[in-house]
């Protein structure tokens, strides 16, 4: 089959087109921004790559063009596509067409630690020998590939509730049909499709009643919202985390390990390099997952130790000067929140320089911005990129007092991080896109600072 990929140099339509390059089938793609990592990858996969949407793609002649939700309406290669009747598919459908069928699959969702939670769940099943394809939402530090075809029963899936493609408005979680299926949290983002929580909420019930009776659902119990998920019907075994009668993890002993429980049995110590409590419950989540695949807790414990975490996770870029550049994908009030908190509790009382560029589109709309003041608070200065959003910076955030710095040039943002950083400090970066490429241009400018002082 000779497929054409709209839109594939997102995470999940590339790590669509890798599983399809491996499956044996001839892949092309295109998309407005066809930069690495993703364009590096698929490259070494083979996979040509065309700059934007000209209509002329058409005359490629693949079998189906696959279709992922960046294309809306409007799109020129989409319109010539739809006025010819040529085949056309989503990203989700094909991939449980043509590669997820008969297979275990194992899905990963809720609104925080996805992709960290699917990378431990597949580095978990491969170090028992269970050899399971993926499909990471971003780069494992474990693999050399985000995505991965095996000759094996199970496929480790991350299992996004964003919708599936413009004439298909349900969670692309729905196509995949899991056996396993691990729901981590839920809280409202993606304000861009979804009104209110109730809508999300809606999609997570549609993703339960689809579980068959013989699989398992793994779910935080802290979350309300999954909570009330679950009270609108399942018919699946359960398996809560933070709960008394399920998976439980002790508070942290003084080398950062904790204690870990089933039912109140002590199941092993999980010492690891990982930060925060969040990563502690996506932990929880994993050890439960693999548990219903054969793994025990015990082992499952000992891979975790092993386990080296995602890029863009509290990701060291460089030191320079003494100055410490961290990369986070955080942007969500929760994630920001826990992310500083997880730092905080690392580096003690030196002190923390938040950058926060507010990317996503919930963000960019304001919706969920009162909140952001309380995730900042345990930062000693914030740094907030202002430009292209539809909210004033400077009040939303005017609790923070003389600690907040805002501005709508990235150079000059840069220059004052540069100038107002000393050596010991710790910046943390956050944000889901690249930032315009922040992270080098602040290290380069503390190398120029560092010269220049000798």
């Amino acid at each position: 089959m000779y497929i054409h990929v709209l839109g594939i140099c997102g995470t999940f339509m590339g790590g669509v087109a890798v599983l399809a390059r491996q499956a044996g089938h001839r892949v092309t793609g295109c998309d407005a921004n066809v930069y690495p990592p993703m364009s590096t990858q698929l490259a070494a996969q083979g996979i040509e790559l065309i700059e934007g949407f000209d209509p002329s793609q058409v005359r490629l002649k693949p079998d189906v063009f696959v279709i992922g939700n960046v294309v809306s309406r409007g799109n020129p290669l989409m319109e010539e596509i739809l006025n010819r009747g040529l085949p056309y598919v989503s990203g989700p459908q094909w991939l449980a067409e043509q590669v997820l069928r008969g297979k275990w699959v194992q899905a990963i969702a809720g609104t925080h630690g996805k992709t960290t939670t699917t990378a431990m769940l597949a580095f978990v099943l491969e170090q028992a020998g269970l050899n399971p394809g993926f499909l990471i939402g971003g780069v494992a530090q474990d693999f050399p590939v985000s995505a991965r075809l095996a000759n094996s029963q199970f496929f480790v899936i991350e299992a996004d509730e964003y919708d599936t493609a413009f004439f298909d408005k349900r969670s692309k979680f729905v196509h995949y049909r899991p056996r396993t299926v691990v729901l981590n949290n839920l809280e409202f983002d993606h304000g861009d499709i979804f009104p209110d929580l109730a809508a999300i909420e809606q999609q997570f019930h549609h993703l339960v009643r689809i579980v068959p009776g013989a699989g398992r659902i793994v779910w935080n119990a802290r979350s309300p919202a999954l909570e009330r998920v679950l009270g609108r019907g399942c018919w699946t075994p359960v398996e809560a985390f933070n709960a008394a009668q399920g998976w439980q993890a002790s508070a942290p002993a003084a080398d950062g390990s904790v204690e870990i429980a089933f039912n109140g049995e002590r199941c092993g110590q999980l010492a690891w390099g990982l930060a925060g409590e969040h990563n502690v419950h996506n932990a929880l989540a994993a050890i439960a997952a693999a548990r219903h695949a054969g793994v025990s807790p015990g082992a499952s414990l000992a891979a975790l130790a092993r386990f080296q975490g995602v890029k863009r996770r509290l990701e060291i870029r460089g030191v320079v000067d003494g100055v410490t550049v961290y990369d986070d994908f955080a942007h969500h009030p929760t994630a920001i929140e826990a992310t500083i908190g997880a730092l905080r509790a690392r580096i003690g009382a030196a002190r923390l320089i938040a950058v926060l560029e507010p990317r996503s589109n919930t963000m960019r709309m304001g919706l969920l911005k009162d909140a952001l003041p309380a995730a900042l608070a345990a930062a000693d200065h914030v740094y907030c990129y202002s430009a292209n959003l539809g909210w004033d910076t400077g009040a939303v955030l005017g609790a923070l007092g003389d600690r907040l710095t805002t501005g709508d040039e990235l150079p000059e943002l840069i220059d004052a991080i540069a100038r107002g950083s000393r050596s010991g400090d710790h910046v943390l970066i956050m944000s889901n896109g690249g930032f315009g490429g922040i992270h080098d241009r602040l290290l380069a400018r503390l190398r120029e600072r560092a010269a220049l002082n000798g």
